[in-house]
């Protein structure tokens, strides 16, 4: 599977501005899948060693006064995908993987309504449903099928689009365009890839200019 979730971060902790903030760098933490925002933190640089060291994203309490594992306790820990220093390196942005809710209010972001990609989601849920095959799911026949049918199901969806695009309102060619979405994303599962694949590939073609 192309989809790595392995953690990838070259940050250096001695090269940081620690002495901007007394030693204290504030800390954006986003979804590493759907690029919500999910919290703000504080770390110190025996945080940031602590959490490069685990691959789960610690902080230091200001109200403790000691570092702090997020999920320590509830166990939604973050699990750290990558860290990275802005441009003056006296702030941190952290992407992670989080394990149940962020927030104490059991809430996704401890930002209410904070956007997100919304075919992560989705794209999460097809990674699940072809790992555990729950029966009576439409998308456990797709994947059950294999790759031949899921790809004549997308050729399908295709044409439905494109007839849609001529010959229907903007809310039928919508809903074809999400079906073409959804057994598009199935297809590169069932070949062992995921969206993340997908985004890296136009992020490519943007930087060549499309």
């Amino acid at each position: 599977m192309h989809d790595s979730g392995q953690m990838t971060t070259t940050l250096n902790p001695d090269a940081l501005a620690w002495p901007k903030g007394d030693g204290l760098l504030p800390v954006v933490v986003q979804d590493a899948d759907s690029l919500r925002v999910l919290m703000l933190g504080y770390m110190d640089q025996d945080a940031l060693v602590a959490t490069l060291d685990s691959g789960r994203v610690t902080f230091f309490s200001r109200s403790k006064a000691r570092l702090w594992t997020k999920g320590e306790t509830s166990g939604h820990v973050l699990d750290l995908v990558s860290a990275r220093a802005d441009c003056d390196d006296d702030a941190l942005l952290v992407l992670a993987r989080p394990r149940g809710p962020t927030c104490h209010l059991q809430r996704a972001s401890c930002f209410p309504g904070a956007p997100a990609a919304a075919l992560a989601p989705l794209a999460a849920l097809l990674a699940r449903r072809q790992a555990e095959r729950p029966a009576g799911s439409y998308t456990t026949r797709l994947f059950e099928g294999g790759v031949r049918r899921i790809a004549q199901k997308v050729g399908e969806e295709g044409v439905e689009t494109a007839l849609a695009a001529v010959a229907e309102d903007d809310a039928a060619l919508l809903g074809e365009a999400a079906d073409l979405t959804y057994h598009l994303l199935v297809l590169l599962r069932a070949r062992g890839l995921g969206l993340a694949d997908l985004e890296r590939t136009l992020a490519e073609r943007a930087q060549d200019g499309g």
